[in-house]
């Protein structure tokens, strides 16, 4: 068996007792706290405890307070700076969301989707930056994408989550913010057979189209066989949630639009005026302005199954199959308008910043849109560890796993992509952007009717969409780790050296199939025949965004038409033929044309380390110390294929369509790139009393460039409108971030289960990466928009005194005979070349980030009572100057945060309160339809209060309640400024009674 670690009794040792006395369902954490070893040490320190077991009574402490109680035990018993969250008891954890529960740690914060935690962000460094591992395995990402959602795993079958925020030369790499690890339930942990199932109605109170209640079930079996050599544990669950998403948006903000001359009356603007007689600043328009509705249904199935078999004392053979579903099916509708500037604009408002709190725009159109797409996210993990203990010295461990994560939006089977119906009309007298007052920007269209509501008889089509892109993320892993221990070897205060070796092989990919804008597109030519009046439902805002100031029947256009998504498509097809339309035919199809752009990315790194962990006093002071080194090599290849561009095409007043060569010219592109790191490491350690343990790590960790970026070669937009002319290219020798870290914390353990710490962190990161914008020409597309035909037609119409709408110019290139057959402007010969704005990622310059910790957690005697808090307070040289217009590379995520919670458990009764604080901080740089200038999305703080509480009707059932989200709290985002509105979204309380029954 390993041989256990030999040091003078300490505070540490009488730690490991405590575990032990409180452990349930739990790895016993042992001195030892290396992540790949707690099945060992576990299996150890049981052995070793089993005389002494027979004659003492373990009184196993479950809840709450047991929960509390082990987590503070781990961080007190490990080396480095280390964190956790351990389950209540079997089945049950403190949150019901993997994501919410992790929130609670100091220093970590979340990310939301649909309302549900789902990725998180460490010490400032977002999802991107922390590594999630399942039992020590690496992980592959949700998408294209490195980063794990966790809302996609249950909570049922985990024993524990244990956050790593210091280096260690044994875990795998990639988590420069953290090292995530998710412990799932092992059968041999705990001897006999144990069982419990669950079940629980829950109510969104944000749902309006589906079920009021909806079901959640789960069962945790476990159970030992033949003198506890052999044991199974199965974990399944499944939820359904029906909830629905309200929200207002804008896709982006344009930077120093070209202004016309309008008459002062027309414009207020309160910047400066410099010498030469011009507006000091920038100044800033919205590209649009967007309402939506989006009804959920959402289901999420989980099932694992571990069995254990240890045919000798120092043989343990572990397999696991984890596997987990989920199912999100979206109908949306919205409605708003698009806009183009210039000659457009007929007045607007500006505030200090330069920012456009009122606007009047001719032109373009008004639109009401139904989308519908149903996303199904598939992941497995398949994996055998096996320990050996070779002598008392001696231990060797293997661990191989194959994992997968596949995502496709096309799960809908009768629709097969994710779909897109946006009817409207371009027959408008102007368009208003109203910001003045409330917490909603306004959007209201003056139709040609002479009205503010466009009649269901004027309503037309613009156009449809289809797109299928499925992405497969996939992991191959084989780790390998000895452990030789310096029991009498050697007369040094050497404990411990670890070394082992690893391969993963990480691959990534993807296609794209689009169909094209199908159905005219732009109103050109009107077919508002196609759909009769009784189509259309008129529906009031009163309910929308009610939450919000400016929101419900406030707004400014408070209506909306909704339609039927099947007949909308029926319709069109029946009427929109070939024969009609010719290439522009109406066709429910994402692979119309063919795929229009694959990608994939293969990654391999080798790894080497060793690690070395001594143990010695200084003075009257037990002290430790852990030192490690890594090194990786990664090699990464790109293979992509792509279409060739052939020229861009005006169709109508507000739609500019990319044309392709056809599929035959398509080709593959290979890219090769390759890195290599080496990683040190150290932790110190030092018991000043029986109760204070100070601490000190430093080290290099690394977080490797996005899988998408790694990507070569080239896309454009194949729907590129003026001021929308964008593109994105990869780079597959982007060199991974690289950090290097100090840790420094004092912690106090004052009484069983309390603590007080304090800490601080810094972190130099090199590699930056920046994505760059660059603006360029492409040889043969050429642009249309201000060539000479457009420049004619706009002298032709201010000729006439009249304004230059872009659908006056659209309809005057027409007159003048630069339409083809079907009505359609194409380029000419003497049209200048387009210029898009292409990103492309790049490394830059170093990044600094340090920052503080303070966390406290009060256990109030045999009251029942309890209380716990954090907070972290970061800064560094990574902030967004919102003032420049120069691109920049800023990290995203950085954001002080807090947690709180406090309870009452006591004879069967437990009440929970927490409270979830996130300050606002950057999401990213670059919006769908912003400038060139890669403009900023910022989030605005966010609170949210949780309860939950539980009764055991005896030892064996228990009854529960739980609230999510009781403040009702909102998201919201905006832009450099405030004032730049980009998003507000609405979801609403949910409730849930359940109940659980164990044995």
């Amino acid at each position: 068996m390993i041989k256990p670690i030999m040091f003078n009794k300490t505070p540490v040792a009488a730690a490991v007792s405590v575990v032990l006395a409180t452990g349930f369902m739990m790895p016993l954490y042992a001195q030892d706290t290396s992540p790949q070893t707690e099945e060992v040490v576990a299996q150890s320190a049981s052995e070793e405890t089993t005389e002494a077991t027979e004659n003492v009574e373990i009184i196993t402490v479950k809840g709450i307070r047991g929960s509390l109680a082990r987590s503070s035990d781990f961080k007190r018993s490990s080396r480095g700076i280390v964190d956790s969250v351990s389950a209540e008891e079997m089945g049950k954890f403190p949150d019901t969301n993997l994501a919410e529960s992790l929130q609670r740690i100091t220093g970590v914060s979340v990310s939301r989707a649909n309302g549900e935690g789902s990725q998180i962000t460490v010490r400032g460094f977002g999802p991107e930056f922390n590594l999630v591992t399942l039992n020590n395995r690496q992980m592959p990402g949700t998408g294209y994408t490195r980063s794990y959602n966790l809302e996609n795993l249950s909570s049922e079958g985990v024993s524990a989550l244990e956050v790593y925020k210091s280096a260690r030369a044994e875990m795998p790499s990639g988590g420069l913010g953290a090292t995530v690890n998710i412990v799932t339930m092992r059968p041999l942990s705990q001897s006999g057979q144990r069982f419990s199932i669950m079940g629980k109605a829950i109510h969104d109170t944000s749902n309006v189209e589906g079920d009021d209640f909806t079901p959640e079930v789960s069962a945790v079996y476990a159970n030992t066989f033949a003198d506890d050599r052999f044991g199974v544990a199965v974990t399944v669950s499944q939820q359904r949630r029906d909830f629905q998403n309200q929200q207002a948006f804008i896709q982006g903000w344009q930077a120093n639009v070209a202004l016309p001359d309008l008459d002062p009356s027309q414009v207020i603007d309160p910047r400066p005026i410099g010498e030469d007689g011009e507006r000091i600043g920038n100044h800033f328009f919205p590209k649009d302005m967007n309402y939506g509705i989006e009804n959920f249904q959402r289901e999420r199935t989980n099932g694992q199954l571990t069995l254990q078999f240890a045919p000798t004392d120092n043989l343990m053979i572990t397999t696991d199959y984890t596997a987990s579903r989920a199912i999100t099916g979206r109908e949306g509708l919205g409605w708003g308008i698009w806009n183009e500037f210039g000659g457009n604009i007929n007045a607007y408002e500006l505030d200090a910043n330069g920012t456009a709190l009122y606007a009047d725009i001719s032109g373009n159109d008004g639109s009401f849109t139904i989308s519908r797409d149903t996303t199904e996210v598939k992941a497995k993990s398949l994996g055998l560890n096996i320990t050996y203990d070779v002598n008392d010295d001696l231990s060797l461990w293997f661990d191989v796993h194959d994992s997968s994560n596949k995502t496709d939006n096309g799960a809908d089977p009768g629709l097969g992509a994710w779909g897109q119906v946006i009817l409207g009309s371009d027959q408008l007298l102007t368009k208003f952007y109203d910001y003045r007052t409330g917490e909603i920007p306004q959007a209201s269209v003056l139709w040609a009717n002479g009205t503010t509501v466009l009649d269901p008889s004027e309503i037309d089509s613009n156009f449809s969409q289809f797109i299928r892109s499925p992405g497969e993320s996939n992991i191959k892993q084989y780790q390998f780790r000895s452990e030789w221990y310096n029991s009498n070897t050697f007369d040094i205060p050497l404990v411990k050296v670890t070394a082992g070796f690893s391969r993963t092989d990480q691959d990534v990919g993807g296609y794209n199939a689009w169909s094209g804008l199908r159905g005219g597109p732009g109103f050109n030519p009107s077919f508002t025949e196609i759909f009769p009046d009784g189509m259309f439902t008129f529906n009031p805002t009163g309910d929308f965004l009610d939450q919000f100031v400016g929101g419900g029947s406030a707004l400014a256009s408070p209506y909306y038409y909704s339609y039927d998504f099947d007949e909308a498509v029926a319709r069109q097809l029946a009427y929109l033929t070939e024969d009609l339309m010719g290439s522009d035919v109406y066709a429910v199809d994402p692979f119309f044309d063919g795929i229009d752009s694959e990608s994939y990315v293969e990654e391999v790194t080798d790894a080497i380390f060793v690690q070395s962990e001594w143990e010695f006093d200084i003075g009257r002071f037990p002290a430790q110390l852990n030192a490690g080194l890594r090194y990786e090599r990664t090699d990464v290849t790109s293979t992509v294929r792509q279409r060739v561009e052939r020229q861009v095409n005006w169709v109508s007043a507000s739609e500019w369509i990319m044309q392709y060569e056809p599929q035959a010219e398509s080709s593959f592109l290979t890219l090769t790139g390759n890195h290599s790191v080496l990683l040190p490491m150290l932790d110190f350690r030092i018991d000043l009393t029986e109760d204070v343990v100070a601490r000190f790590s430093t080290g290099k960790t690394i977080s490797r460039a996005p899988l998408g970026a790694l990507a070569g070669g080239r896309s454009l937009s194949g729907s590129p409108r003026p001021g929308a002319r964008v593109g994105s290219q990869g780079n597959t020798n982007l060199l991974p971030f690289e950090s290097t870290n100090i840790d420094l914390s004092l912690e106090y353990y004052y009484a069983p289960g309390s603590y007080a710490a304090v800490g601080y962190f810094r972190k130099d990161v090199d590699n930056f990466i920046q994505t760059t914008i660059t603006e360029v020409t492409i040889d043969g597309l050429r642009d249309i928009f201000n060539g000479p035909r457009y420049n004619q037609a706009i002298a032709d119409i201010e000729a006439r005194g009249e304004q230059a709408t872009s659908t006056a110019i659209f309809e005057q290139m027409l007159a003048n005979g630069h339409g083809n057959a079907d009505g359609v402007i194409e380029p000419a010969a003497d049209d200048p070349l387009i210029v898009w704005s292409i990103s492309q990622p790049t490394n830059t310059d170093s990044k600094s980030v340090d920052g503080y910790e303070i966390a406290a957690q009060h256990l109030f005697g045999e009251t029942g009572f309890g209380l716990g808090a954090n907070a972290t307070f970061v800064s560094g040289d990574v902030e967004f100057d919102v003032n420049s217009l120069v691109q920049q590379a800023p990290l995203t995520g950085l954001s002080d945060s807090a947690n709180f919670q406090a309870f009452y458990e006591k004879d069967g009764l437990s009440v929970k309160v927490t409270y979830a604080w996130r300050d606002s901080y950057l999401i990213g740089v670059g919006q769908s339809q912003g400038s060139a200038d890669a403009p900023p999305q910022f989030a605005k703080p966010y609170g949210q209060w949780d309860m939950s509480i539980n009764y055991d009707i005896d030892e064996n059932f228990t009854v529960f309640f739980e609230g999510i989200n009781l403040n009702n709290e909102t998201e919201q985002g905006y832009g450099r400024f405030e004032e730049q509105f980009l998003f507000a979204r609405q979801y609403g309380p949910r409730y849930s009674l359940g109940a659980r029954y164990r044995f």
